[in-house]
């Protein structure tokens, strides 16, 4: 097969800078809260209205002494914090290219003054929305557009700076997960097949103290029983492969089992998808992307706990090998799973992984994160990930880690109405039974889990995006990095 250059994995994220001195000359921007209800109408800015709403950007013409730009924080909540950062680099990148094109030499620096109001969790948020909203992945001959390089965050405060400046690295982890799982999962996959991602996985994790990868072919895969993986994979000339990921600190009281989906494109098999829409199926790795991600941060950051996380990747095809509905399928551990929809080819690798990662590493809790069913999808929309869990603490957890870091996650009922809607004539369990999809695919995967705490993660609606919003981008989104960071945190 035919490989061309991509955009560099990871991408490179914008500098932020923390200082209590503005620098002359260089564009700034201004942000402006919501006015309070009976106050005085803002002063207008060279003729500028302030903005009235979070995430709103207006820009000075002529600024001269004047700001650059005003940016609406509305009431100052995490999520108008990250939207108006996201907003402002997205206006401060057009203007830069805009600049550069009509033939002038614009500055790729821009300062932000906070004001006296901003406080260290507001600069962390602002943070996150500048490194995450300018995101951009595009393969091309072209040169890239010019953009804003640096930003400066002034603050009034110098003994702020140091905190500030913790705070910011922090969120830069954070950033950078978000990031990396976009990449993956916008990679195209004429280049993106598990050798790839595999490979990627290994090289990522050169350099990154305490991050082991180990990949297992498909060789290794049959001798060991993974019967979901290898029937999902057969079909296709790019083998599938197992990629074990693992962080063990010197000191560590828990250990969390991650596992994410990695179908790096999805045909859907016999039972084949709709034509509109297939060139969408790039990003069906992106719960495995996630993790990936994750861990790089898991262990760049440090953290207190164990983790090792399984990555089950292939590719599922259409060929004279690919597994067919009404086929018996044996899973690691010897459970038999009886085929009703080659289409729901995720929830048959993750079975596997499940098996291999509970046997063999014995954790205290497991969750599993994929884009697994368009029921999901359907009942909570294209911004909120469907929490499935067999453990309240769990659950608690991991809602409380998507609220810190700004993903948003609603608990789905685990309703044992439906269990013997699993149950198999042919097999001991039913791949891809009646009932209400997304309930019945997270039943189907809690019999891969030995009754061990687990929670499973259906990111089919908020991995992609078709258009910004917040710190969220077109494509690939990063959905669940950032959770599954904060919820390692939570177990430090």
């Amino acid at each position: 097969m035919a490989r061309f250059p991509l955009p560099a994995v990871p991408s490179p994220l914008l500098d932020v800078e923390v200082a209590d001195v503005p620098r002359r000359g260089v564009p700034r921007a201004v942000l402006v809260p919501v006015r309070e209800e009976g106050g005085d109408e803002p002063e207008l800015v060279e003729g500028v209205r302030p903005p009235a709403k979070a995430g709103d950007v207006r820009s000075v013409p002529d600024a001269g002494t004047a700001p650059r730009w005003l940016v609406g924080v509305g009431t100052g909540a995490p999520e108008h914090y990250r939207g108006a950062g996201a907003a402002l680099i997205r206006a401060a990148n057009d203007y830069v290219a805009a600049e550069a094109e009509a033939g002038a030499r614009p500055s790729k620096v821009v300062q932000i003054e906070l004001g006296e109001q901003v406080r260290g969790e507001d600069v962390a948020e602002l943070a996150l929305g500048l490194l995450l909203g300018g995101y951009r992945y595009r393969v091309s001959a072209d040169a890239a557009k010019p953009a804003v390089r640096t930003v400066r965050l002034c603050t009034p405060f110098e003994r702020a700076v140091p905190a500030y400046e913790q705070a910011v690295a922090r969120v830069r982890e954070l950033a950078a997960a978000s990031t990396l799982a976009r990449d993956l999962a916008n990679a195209p996959s004429n280049i993106k097949d598990p050798a790839w991602l595999a490979d990627t996985a290994e090289r990522l994790a050169d350099g990154v103290s305490g991050l082991k990868v180990t990949v297992r072919d498909e060789r290794w895969l049959t001798e060991q029983g993974f019967g979901g993986v290898i029937a999902v994979g057969g079909g296709s000339a790019s083998p599938p492969r197992l990629i074990e990921l693992s962080y063990r600190p010197r000191v560590a009281s828990k250990h969390l089992l991650l596992v994410g989906k990695g179908i790096t494109f999805d045909t859907g098999g016999l039972s084949i998808k709709p034509a509109d829409g297939m060139h969408l199926m790039r990003t069906d790795m992106a719960g495995g992307g996630a993790v990936i991600a994750a861990m790089r941060a898991i262990a760049a950051l440090r953290l207190g706990v164990r983790v090792t996380a399984l990555v089950p990747a292939a590719e599922n095809h259409v060929s004279g090998s690919s597994y067919r509905p009404g086929d018996v399928v044996r899973h690691y551990g010897g459970k038999t799973t009886e085929v009703g929809n080659t289409d729901a080819e995720g929830r048959m690798v993750l079975a596997d992984a499940l098996a291999y990662g509970i046997r063999r590493f014995d954790p205290d809790a497991v969750v599993d994160v994929a884009t697994l069913t368009g029921a999901t999808k359907v009942a909570l929309g294209l911004r909120t990930g469907g929490l499935y869990a067999s453990d309240d603490e769990l659950a608690h957890r991991v809602v409380a880690a998507g609220e810190r870091t700004g993903e948003a996650w609603w608990r789905m009922p685990l309703l044992d109405a439906h269990v013997d809607a699993i149950r198999g004539e042919l097999a001991d369990v039913k791949q891809a039974p009646s009932g209400p999809g997304g309930v019945t695919a997270a039943l189907f995967l809690r019999e891969f889990t030995a009754g061990l705490p687990w929670a499973h993660l259906d990111i089919a609606g908020p991995a992609r995006s078709e258009k910004n919003y917040a710190e969220v981008v077109p494509g690939g989104t990063g959905f669940a990095a950032r959770t599954l960071i904060e919820l390692a945190a939570s177990y430090s």
